[in-house]
């Protein structure tokens, strides 16, 4: 049985795109499935564009996601005699020829043809020089490009898509496409099959914005006598408006790195992505690596574009409100020790990692992320919805603490006074402290919840979280102690 040998060939020039990602992801769930490989490819002819950050970026990003492959990365450049050798092959075959058209001539034909409101084509001027006249033409120093000669005969190039099924193509439809500049350099259409027709690749699973390149390469793969790939193309992911979702029309919220530092969980991005175009054929939604590697196959790929459901400009739905759903569902059931490296590493980079929380308060630790992680929507919110816990110098929101400080000027009182009661306790835990904070309140015949409201919006800044008194034995009595002792600074702000 032949190998699987699928490949992830992204240009390196920008950073890695969530739609590039999500066809390395398919293309490693194949390979995984199958017991095959994944070639990544790096192609780099666009020299101009082509970055060494973006080469980082790509491969910084798979990394992140958990995307590992088998060979590579190889780089395009790398591989440029084997692209002048193929043209070499194809020109004395008869595939191809030499194009001398300048691009006055072919513009003047294009304007031809466009006021006579007819689709411009290739005429194949250059189609039939003869040897002699090629010669007297680089004889008077012409520069040409090299053209694929399409065949010339009635009916259609025909091939198979795993997703689209059979893909037709009338031949006179198709001009004779360049394949080499007239600076020598092979273009992308020619280099992409050379290379993956030396890389062995068995399947190509792609995007359908490059069906456009498809039936021309098939034409490469027949005139260099190689077996076609099976091809599979995925469908596009668009807007609410429609539009194909790029850097241009929706920023950094397309990449890659936009999502890591916002703290959401690799896999469930991969997750989430998956299932843009992609349907398991049953309601099941969250998905471990093995169980999408053995649920995967390229006959539910949909045939229809799927859509990337951002508002622009919802503060709560900063992107696809799905990808948040299932960022959540991951936060809340994996396992603690797995969260707890994702928010170690994060507290690292925010400053507030104490090296404590694996050695002494280990347990603390676990058990307060296990506390608190029900509300949260990614591991960033740790840092910032859930910063109390782990320092001193939070943020208070302005709702709850119009609400639940502000509203009642007596807290400065009240609250020092039940510090001062939870500090005389010698069994301070849930229910020694409910109790002293509802026997206060009966005291000063006041309901309680003026009191227990008040707390959880001084101690942790929010209007919402676990049950008060969790909150208590969580942050521990001398931090509770001291930050309710003097709270008249909320009122100065």
């Amino acid at each position: 049985m032949t190998e699987v040998r699928v490949r992830f060939p992204p240009s390196p020039t920008g950073y890695l795109h969530i739609g590039s990602a999500r066809t390395a992801l398919l293309n490693w769930l194949w390979a995984k499935k199958n017991n095959g490989k994944l070639i990544l490819r790096i192609e780099d002819t666009d020299v101009e564009r082509s970055t060494q950050e973006s080469i980082e970026g790509i491969i910084d990003g798979l990394q992140w996601l958990g995307l590992d492959w088998d060979e590579g990365p190889y780089f395009q450049t790398e591989f440029a005699e084997d692209h002048r050798k193929a043209a070499d092959q194809l020109l004395e075959s008869g595939h191809a020829y030499k194009c001398f058209c300048t691009k006055e001539e072919l513009e003047e034909k294009r304007e031809a043809a466009k006021a006579a409101k007819k689709e411009f084509g290739y005429d194949g001027t250059c189609r039939n020089l003869s040897p002699e006249q090629v010669a007297e033409k680089e004889a008077a120093g012409l520069t040409s490009v090299v053209r694929f000669k399409v065949p010339e005969q009635e009916g259609k190039l025909a091939y198979h898509d795993e997703v689209l099924g059979t893909i037709e193509r009338a031949y006179d439809d198709i001009e004779d496409f360049v394949i080499v500049r007239s600076n020598g350099k092979p273009l992308y259409m020619l280099c992409n099959v050379v290379d993956d027709i030396r890389d062995r690749i068995t399947h190509i699973i792609r995007g359908q914005d490059h069906m456009s390149n498809t039936t021309r390469q098939v034409l490469l793969y027949q005139a260099l006598d190689a077996p076609l790939p099976v091809f599979a193309h995925m469908p596009l992911t668009l807007d609410l408006q429609k539009r194909k979702i790029s850097k241009r029309s929706h920023g950094e919220l397309v990449s890659v790195q936009f999502y890591r530092e916002k703290g959401f969980i690799p896999w469930a991005l991969c997750n989430f992505l998956a299932l843009l175009g992609w349907n398991p054929g049953t309601d099941q939604e969250i998905f471990s690596r093995e169980e999408l590697i053995e649920t995967f196959s390229l006959d539910r790929i949909s045939k229809v574009n799927s859509v990337f459901n951002h508002r622009k400009g919802d503060p709560k739905f900063f992107t696809d409100p799905k990808l948040i759903s299932v960022n959540e569902q991951y936060l809340r059931s994996m396992e603690l020790s797995a969260l707890a490296e994702l928010v170690k590493q994060d507290f690292m980079q925010q400053d507030i990692w104490d090296s404590t929380y694996e050695g002494d308060k280990k347990e603390w630790f676990l058990t307060t992320l296990d506390l608190i992680r029900d509300r949260f929507h990614t591991v960033r919110d740790f840092a910032t919805l859930g910063r109390a816990y782990f320092a001193d110098d939070y943020a208070v929101e302005e709702k709850p603490l119009k609400k639940n400080v502000l509203k009642h000027p007596d807290l400065k009182t009240w609250m020092p006074m039940l510090a001062e009661r939870f500090a005389s306790m010698d069994d301070f835990n849930k229910e020694t402290s409910e109790a002293a904070a509802r026997e206060l309140a009966t005291e000063l015949d006041i309901k309680p919840g003026i009191l227990i409201n008040g707390m959880r919006t001084i101690l942790t800044g929010q209007l919402a979280g676990p049950g008060m008194f969790d909150i208590l034995i969580a942050l521990g009595k001398e931090r509770v102690v001291k930050r309710l002792r003097d709270i008249s600074p909320l009122y100065e702000e």
